[in-house]
């Protein structure tokens, strides 16, 4: 059985954030009330982007870490107000963080109160940058960035530009030699692998990572608008200021707050979790695990997917680098929304995956 559980360690916070676009994610799944979605837990944010629309939600991780950090989250996000949420997850400045978190300790499972109270340090800083891929994001500012351009050159790929004008802006200022060599060293397959994600991660990729994701990102430089992204604000500036990620936005907030009891948090895997009950959903987020699993693993668990599946039932899901599809001897239960998924993937602000995956089950 190919188990990623055998293959990478799932102790710590890999990741802070969501790095997978919520905004087309809510176009393809379609959460709304009386719909049951299915997500992978990762950090939490598109649990809670799903959450804000109304549906229920069951956030599914291997990584009790990462479920610790939604628990929190999620503690935060009912007893603080939009302000003081920001502040706390460390969007904004803070006064006392410690202080915050005493008051939603009592709020949490015993097993994540000892998770957190054996971390102040991320406490102090500020949850958005806990994970191990903010980390890397983090080295990259500090050793690499200010050997390619300054924070004024920085700050000026954020500022509103029409199309031309982001592609004469890379072409003229962004896009030098130095750009180019760096950025394929610090993000390639070793790099990439020991200090941001994991080598297993990319046991099943065979092309060359770094010159991969330096085609994608100057697809996205160009053709998407930077003012309004999120990702590309945290990895240039280390934070959030003028996009907040989406289930943060004032917009979501007041309806995620209202819905959080529509929350459910479950340890394991999906294809575990779907095993242990007769429950069926009306979606799924995949986020981009099929890629850690070979050809039979991921049909085995689209398989299950299907098993637990209404009517109608949508299945969305990212490649970064390893191509996964529904195989075609699921074909006769579920058909490819290809230029659905096409037209979302067009817009998604979070560049570096190679494409965006929905599937529909049949009647």
């Amino acid at each position: 059985m190919d188990d990623i559980r055998r293959r990478a360690a799932f102790t710590f916070i890999r990741y802070s954030n969501c790095w997978e676009d919520a905004a087309i994610l809510r176009e393809a799944l379609q959460p709304a009330p009386g719909r049951r979605i299915l997500s992978v837990a990762s950090a939490g944010d598109n649990s809670f982007s799903l959450l804000a629309a109304g549906a229920r939600v069951c956030a599914v991780d291997l990584n009790p870490a990462q479920l610790a950090l939604v628990e929190l989250k999620r503690a935060a996000i009912r007893h603080l107000e939009h302000d003081e949420c920001l502040a706390f997850l460390g969007l904004r400045p803070a006064g006392d963080r410690p202080a915050t978190w005493r008051r939603l300790a009592p709020e949490l499972s015993p097993p994540a109160r000892a998770f957190w109270n054996e971390r102040p340090q991320h406490i102090e800083a500020g949850l958005i940058h806990a994970g191990k891929f903010e980390r890397y994001f983090r080295l990259f500012r500090r050793w690499v960035l200010p050997l390619l351009h300054d924070r004024r050159t920085c700050r000026a790929l954020l500022e509103p530009k029409s199309a031309q004008e982001r592609a004469a802006f890379y072409r003229d200022v962004w896009d030098s030699r130095r750009w180019r060599l760096l950025f394929r060293l610090f993000f390639g397959r070793t790099l990439l692998g020991r200090l941001g994600r994991d080598p297993e991660f990319f046991r099943y990729v065979d092309e060359p990572v770094g010159e991969t994701i330096l085609r994608r990102v100057r697809r996205a430089l160009i053709e998407l608008p930077g003012e309004d992204n999120p990702y590309l604000e945290y990895i240039l500036t280390g934070t959030f200021q003028q996009s907040l990620p989406d289930y943060l936005r004032p917009a979501s907030y007041a309806g995620l707050r209202q819905n959080l009891e529509l929350l459910e948090l479950a340890e394991g895997s999906v294809e575990d979790v779907l095993a242990a009950s007769d429950r069926c959903y009306d979606g799924f987020n995949l986020s981009d695990i099929l890629e850690y699993l070979d050809g039979p693993g991921c049909e085995r668990l689209l398989r299950r997917v299907l098993e637990r599946s209404r009517p109608g039932a949508r299945i969305a899901y990212w490649n970064m680098l390893a191509p996964r599809r529904l195989p075609e001897s699921l074909a006769g239960r579920a058909r490819s929304l290809d230029g659905l998924a096409a037209g979302l993937f067009a817009r998604d602000r979070a560049f570096f995956y190679r494409d965006f995956r929905v599937e529909e089950v049949l009647e």
